[in-house]
């Protein structure tokens, strides 16, 4: 297959049809169409289906995109990667990061990365972690920053940056409010708020461990919703300390979790790209930014980067 041709065939299907692609590309259609063409020749079968309203993706160009976005992605490392070999300081950084760290961690990193590489072009997008991995698979960011509650495998090279103290958080009126620590199971009788599947999902198994299943009577994502829910007095809640770093109503109190728990975040890259020296320098960044110690567990190999 022509690689210029699969990447035509990416942008008929990102934007719907042959004339929105050539108006991007700034093609004529005939072009488009020509190229198009090509490319299901050279595949031996059909890769859209023409409708009035624009084209449909058939199993097989849906298959084909998925290749033409790692394609891209790969391509577009390879561009940042040269351009800064040619130019030193000038290139591009975009990053993806969930809620409480697009408040948090990003800002403290695009300001350490203006002050020391000034001519980089950095540019944040909030999304949750399910997300900004579509975005680095299909080469629409370059930096994702996400969560997890454990390790785990995956085909994007993980950097573990530090680790996030869960903490319980109580209405500070609450009889459980002065504990230097909290045991789960004496807030077995509480009604609880549940946010993300995975914090629900880590939510089930401190509970579960604790020897008990929580009465979830709310469910928000928004960690300001949270703990103005708490603050009411309606229900007892789960943040992590990023969250609390963002924002802390003064009406909760957060309180460690006997015996501890904790989430890990974590910088995502494309598998490769890390070499890319606007890459690079965020992640040494990243981690010389401190934070809890990175558990044995979660350590990987990189911590030398600059």
């Amino acid at each position: 297959m022509d690689p210029r041709r699969v990447l035509l065939f990416r942008e008929i299907a990102r934007h719907g049809s042959l004339s929105a692609a050539a108006r991007a590309l700034g093609w004529t259609q005939p072009a488009i169409s020509q190229h198009l063409r090509g490319l299901e020749r050279e595949v031996a079968q059909p890769l859209v289906v023409r409708e009035a309203t624009g084209v449909r993706l058939t199993d097989a160009g849906a298959a084909l995109l998925r290749h033409a976005d790692a394609l891209a992605a790969r391509l577009s490392a390879a561009e940042d990667e040269l351009a800064m070999l040619a130019e030193l300081r000038s290139g591009r950084l975009r990053i993806a990061a969930f809620p409480s760290a697009a408040a948090t961690v990003a800002p403290r990193l695009m300001t350490a990365l203006s002050r020391r590489y000034p001519d980089i072009d950095v540019r944040l997008i909030e999304v949750e972690p399910p997300e900004a991995l579509g975005l680095l698979r299909a080469g629409d960011c370059d930096l994702a920053v996400v969560f997890d509650h454990s390790p785990s495998d995956t085909d994007l090279a993980v950097h573990p940056v530090r680790e996030d103290p869960v903490r319980v958080v109580l209405a500070a009126e609450h009889p459980l409010a002065a504990q230097r620590t909290v045991d789960l199971a004496k807030l077995a009788r509480e009604s609880w708020i549940a946010g993300c599947l995975r914090c629900r999902d880590h939510l089930l198994q401190l509970t579960g461990r604790a020897g008990f299943e929580p009465d979830i009577r709310h469910e928000t994502d928004d960690y300001v919703v949270v703990q103005n829910l708490v603050a009411a007095g309606f229900a007892v809640a789960l943040l992590p300390q990023l969250a609390l770093d963002a924002f802390t109503h003064p009406g909760v109190v957060a309180v460690p979790i006997r015996g501890g728990a904790s989430r890990v975040v974590s910088a995502v890259t494309v598998a490769g790209s890390d070499a890319v020296p606007a890459i690079k320098a965020a992640l040494g960044l990243l981690r010389k930014a401190g934070g809890p110690r990175i558990a044995p567990e979660y350590a990987k190999a990189g911590e030398d980067e600059e």
